[in-house]
């Protein structure tokens, strides 16, 4: 990759990690119904000048449904549930969660699509998995944070499971579109879903210009600009090291609640973090097993 594509990468990571910090800022002023449909609505002002192109509006006119679904899926609902998990959550542990989406992208792949995963990918998935427990279990800590960590927590594997939904329902129905405007038409959506609810459940208490300026930096930045960049990088560097930005996430999450929020950083949560993100990069194929030395040998005396 070129250091322009790392700079870039390193920068995707950043914003999508500071997404919860946003979040963290705005909730509880905003309340998470309210802050998710500002973001919406937000982004989808932001992403109006790429409806410029003749081609994006063309496709948004003819798959109109399915990307009204991936609005639903892949950005209200998430949007709506990781809002309300940040009236409870610290941001570095909200970001954490956000890690487990390619792990049930692979585990739902094979249980329901039937497929194929191999031992490392397998494994991968155990792994991460016991990563998730290890940090529910270091957070929660024998009935620790209460019933509102528990349901923030939900929610948060909720979020992700609307992700993995979208993941494989685009992979299937919006293989052939543009990606910018499944991106544009899906935040339109997300944003005219989300409007009557904002309206409806707006706060009574004007929020304050710090949690403004979050909302913005959340809708501006971590949405609309992070998800131009992001369908750039695909196109420049490709999918697989493209969605390497999911190492950097939680990273980024975690940081900026320390510098910014002051959020402490437990053992629980960097254990659970660092067991997760192995067992993400050995489902995702980032990371393979080297072969046996015997079948490297029987390789090269095989070749001609």
């Amino acid at each position: 990759m070129k250091k322009s594509d790392i700079t870039a990468l390193l920068l995707l990571g950043a914003l999508w990690g500071a997404s919860f910090l946003f979040m963290r800022m705005g909730a509880n002023q905003f309340g998470g119904m309210a802050l998710a449909g500002v973001r919406a609505i937000g982004a989808a002002i932001c992403s109006l000048p790429l409806l410029l192109s003749r081609q994006r509006v063309a496709e948004m006119r003819i798959h109109w449904r399915s990307i009204s679904l991936i609005g639903l899926v892949n950005s209200a609902l998430p949007f709506v549930l990781f809002s309300y998990a940040a009236e409870s959550l610290p941001a570095g542990l909200s970001a954490i969660f956000d890690a487990i989406a390619p792990l049930l992208v692979a585990a739902s792949g094979w249980v329901w699509l039937g497929e194929k995963l191999d031992a490392p990918r397998a494994a991968g998935l155990m792994i991460g998995l016991a990563g998730v427990v290890w940090l529910i279990g270091g957070t929660m800590g024998f009935g620790h944070g209460g019933a509102a960590v528990g349901w923030a927590m939900a929610a948060c594997f909720g979020a992700n499971i609307c992700y993995t939904f979208g993941a494989h329902y685009s992979h299937r129905r919006l293989r052939e579109v543009s990606p910018l405007s499944v991106a544009t038409g899906s935040q339109l959506a997300a944003a005219v879903m989300l409007l009557p609810f904002t309206i409806w459940l707006w706060p009574a208490k004007t929020p304050t210009i710090q949690a403004w300026t979050a909302m913005f930096g959340l809708a501006a930045g971590c949405t609309s600009l992070a998800y131009v960049l992001f369908y750039r990088l695909l196109a420049r560097i490709g999918s697989t090291r493209a969605t390497s930005v999911l190492y950097l996430i939680p990273v980024f999450g975690v940081l900026w609640g320390a510098m910014f929020l002051g959020e402490t950083v437990t053992v629980a949560m960097a254990g659970g973090c660092a067991v997760i993100l192995l067992g993400v990069a050995l489902t995702t194929g980032m990371l393979r097993p080297r072969a046996a030395p015997t079948a490297s040998l029987e390789t090269a005396e095989a070749e001609p």
